[in-house]
């Protein structure tokens, strides 16, 4: 997947064209409008070497003149934006109740967010594969509509994810063994560009990294609500998968012994107390009496009503609700010591209520002083996971390999 560090640097081994295009396409993503002599000064590239590079993205329309000049003594100097425009990256998200799909160009502006309702709890991995690839397809007939080719695609889903993008287990969705990447190569006809996987959470740490509130933190999480929560990490820059990419699995972290039942056949998880399933249960008690709850928009917009009217039941609960997610991040502050822990999906939405009584138990329960100096805020993103599975999409051509004409 895509590969978030520090500032690519010149390099004399390997492909040291390759290297070099990414570390002038960076320049340029974080410093635009820039000169070629503002990319030679600040990358260690001669300006012969950055000539050249320059004039190989501009053919394949990654960078662009803009005709602008910088404001300097001597001679003007042309400047350099991000191009991009024959270009677009998809990114899909599975989640509760939905699937969304967002398409974004080279500089990560959206081309188009959809989402579409579907009941992915009590869908077969077939069914789901199936409505994922009906969509997948749609997206890129509009971007091929527009005169675009797709340079990637990544998926993300609420469970582990292995190097060939197999979910190995997604207890939430009751996946066991699913080669989504492989069924979904297949669906799209073996498609010219790379189809990848990641768990929703390290997708939406990717945006949040690059597109969020704290874009640029070295180290930071991205804590995902929806159906499972799990733990996307940022640390020193770069994301955090574990020795078998099974990182960040913070959902079946046990806080309560004598709690709720959890998908994963445990009691008091992470996921049962702060799930998107369980604060709906939680609050809104009835919410089940005629049958399991398939759409979740509804509820959680009836939990944010009863919120603002100031109902005493909900209030109390939210509360509740945030005592065990600062206990929860408490967890990550210590292990990881972050910048920032970010939440998203319905934990975001409930933000004003959850975070006030989250903040009061992360300052009490984590060991160093002042939480190490950690912010908890919400996330600004929206489908954060599919935004950063597009941005993740990106990887190649970030890393410096030309797409094909």
């Amino acid at each position: 997947m895509i590969s978030i560090h520090s500032e690519p640097q010149p390099t004399d081994l390997g492909d040291v064209r390759v290297a070099n295009r990414a570390v002038v396409l960076r320049h340029v993503r974080l410093h635009a409008p820039c000169s070629r002599a503002d990319i030679a000064a600040h990358t260690g590239l001669n300006k012969a070497t950055v000539s050249s590079l320059v004039a190989e993205l501009i053919d394949k329309r990654l960078i662009r003149e803009t005709g602008l000049t910088e404001n300097r003594v001597g001679r003007p100097a042309t400047m350099l934006v991000l191009d991009g425009e024959p270009y677009a990256a998809l990114g899909l998200q599975i989640g509760a109740d939905e699937l969304v799909a967002v398409a974004i160009d080279l500089a990560g502006n959206r081309l188009l967010t959809w989402r579409r309702a579907f009941a992915a709890g009590t869908a077969s991995p077939t069914e789901t594969l199936r409505a994922l690839a009906v969509l997948a397809r749609r997206a890129i007939g509009r971007v091929g509509a527009q005169g675009r080719t797709v340079l990637g695609l990544t998926v993300g889903v609420p469970g582990l994810v292995d190097s060939a993008g197999t979910v190995p287990v997604a207890t939430a969705l009751g996946w066991r063994e699913v080669p989504v990447a492989a069924e979904l190569r297949a669906a799209l006809r073996e498609p010219a560009f790379t189809v990848g996987v990641d768990t929703v959470a390290n997708l939406a740490a990717i945006a949040e990294q690059r597109h969020g509130g704290h874009a640029g933190t070295a180290d930071l999480v991205h804590l995902t609500g929806g159906i499972a929560v799990g733990a996307g990490i940022i640390a020193d820059g770069r994301l955090l998968r574990g020795g078998r990419g099974f990182a960040g699995e913070i959902g079946h972290l046990c806080l309560d012994p004598s709690g709720p039942r959890c998908f994963c056949g445990g009691r008091g998880c992470l996921s049962a107390l702060v799930g998107l399933p369980a604060v709906v249960r939680r609050l809104l008690p009835d919410v089940e009496a005629d049958g399991p709850v398939t759409d979740y928009l509804p509820e959680l917009q009836r939990i944010v009503a009863l919120a603002r009217q100031d109902d005493p039941a909900v209030l109390s609960g939210l509360a509740e609700v945030g005592r065990h997610l600062g206990q929860g991040v408490a967890v990550l502050v210590d292990l990881l010591n972050p910048e920032a822990v970010v939440v998203g999906d319905h934990l975001a939405t409930l933000a004003p209520w959850l975070l006030p009584a989250a903040r009061s138990g992360l300052a009490t329960r984590a060991h160093a002083p002042g939480a190490g100096g950690c912010r908890l805020d919400a996330s600004i993103l929206d489908t954060a996971a599919a935004l950063g599975g597009a941005t993740a999409a990106l990887a190649a051509v970030e890393a410096g390999r030309l797409p094909g004409r």
